[in-house]
């Protein structure tokens, strides 16, 4: 890791908005259609260009995936997508899963960067960031598909400038034993039906408990919360549950284990109970995170189990989760450089 030499941000870049993150969106966006044989040129279009028939597949059958990541205004005023190769790969494997076209890299890298140079203009300082949300639709124009893909489509990367996504406080969490967040199949896909799944566990917790989300832990092992990945930490210690099919391997969460192996924690992804997990917020050194792309790192305070509220150890107060947001958000933004 090195730091790399300081320039001033140019003085005209936007602050991030402060109407809710996503509900903004840059002018323009880059789209590419693939008619069954190969993929267009990509082009660039005003963001509300898209035109749909009623009858397209994706509408009915939910032949559609996404990613989501970051572009950060680095010190000499460039914007630079995060890992973007991860997040590319990532949704190759979704459209893989769900019979779609599989895109190329290079044409999803492409329009990334296509998306990001329409919108730079827009992109905000630090701590904002652009958002960028490539989206694959089954664009087979029939109702009478349900067992048979979409073999045209469409792949379009919108943009947005945000600011944080979580409040800037502790978050109270509910733990979910008993419904899964998705169908095992398509836990590792990143598809709207998954966070529809999730969405009457969480409304639930919301409205019952006050809580923030819900760690899902069918069974009563720990997966994921409706948006992020867990983190279980103590000193120099991390504790995250082991990679299956059964959730979304996050980008953040890979860079976070990086970071805390490269500063000589250990760290150690295996299977975790609710029991476990509990045993561990009761130690009054034990931190407990979420992460995410558009969460970033958000400290956990009270965790939710049938019905009770349990304090997490620190109280909210969460050095390792803070040090670990810091040395991430300066590489995000180019002030280090790190080999990923």
């Amino acid at each position: 890791m090195t730091t790399d030499t300081a320039i001033d941000v140019t003085p005209d870049a936007p602050a991030a908005p402060d109407a809710p993150f996503g509900t903004v969106f840059g002018p323009s966006m880059a789209l590419s259609h693939f008619d069954g044989t190969r993929w267009s040129a990509p082009s660039v279009v005003p963001a509300d260009a898209l035109t749909l028939h009623p009858g397209t597949h994706a509408l009915h059958y939910g032949s559609a995936c996404f990613e989501g990541l970051k572009a950060h205004r680095h010190p000499d005023g460039r914007v630079v997508a995060f890992r973007a190769d991860r997040h590319v790969e990532r949704l190759r494997q979704s459209a893989a899963r769900l019979h779609l076209p599989v895109p190329p890299s290079v044409l999803v890298d492409g329009l990334i960067d296509s998306s990001i140079d329409a919108n730079e203009a827009v992109a905000p300082s630090p701590p904002g960031s652009l958002y960028l949300r490539p989206t694959l639709l089954g664009t087979d124009v029939t109702i009478g598909s349900a067992a048979a893909p979409s073999v045209t489509a469409i792949l379009y990367v919108l943009a947005c400038p945000v600011g944080d996504y979580l409040p800037p406080r502790p978050l109270t969490i509910a733990v979910e034993t008993e419904t899964p967040r998705t169908t095992p199949q398509f836990g590792v896909v990143k598809t709207g039906a998954n966070y529809a799944m999730a969405l009457a566990p969480i409304m639930e917790a919301r409205e019952r408990w006050g809580a923030d989300q819900v760690l899902f832990a069918p069974g009563g092992r720990l997966e994921e919360t409706g948006a992020s990945n867990v983190l279980l930490l103590d000193g120099r210690y991390v504790l995250t549950p082991e990679l299956t099919d059964a959730y979304l391997h996050g980008v953040t969460r890979d860079s976070l284990l990086q970071l805390a192996r490269q500063r000589g924690w250990l760290v150690e992804e295996r299977h975790v109970t609710v029991g476990e997990c509990l045993e561990w917020i009761a130690r009054p050194t034990a931190e407990l995170a979420l992460s995410g792309t558009a969460a970033v790192v958000a400290t956990v305070g009270t965790l939710i189990v049938d019905g009770v509220a349990r304090p997490v150890g620190t109280q909210g107060s969460a050095p390792r989760t803070e040090e670990l947001r810091r040395a991430l958000s300066d590489i995000q933004t180019g002030r280090v450089s790190f080999d990923w």
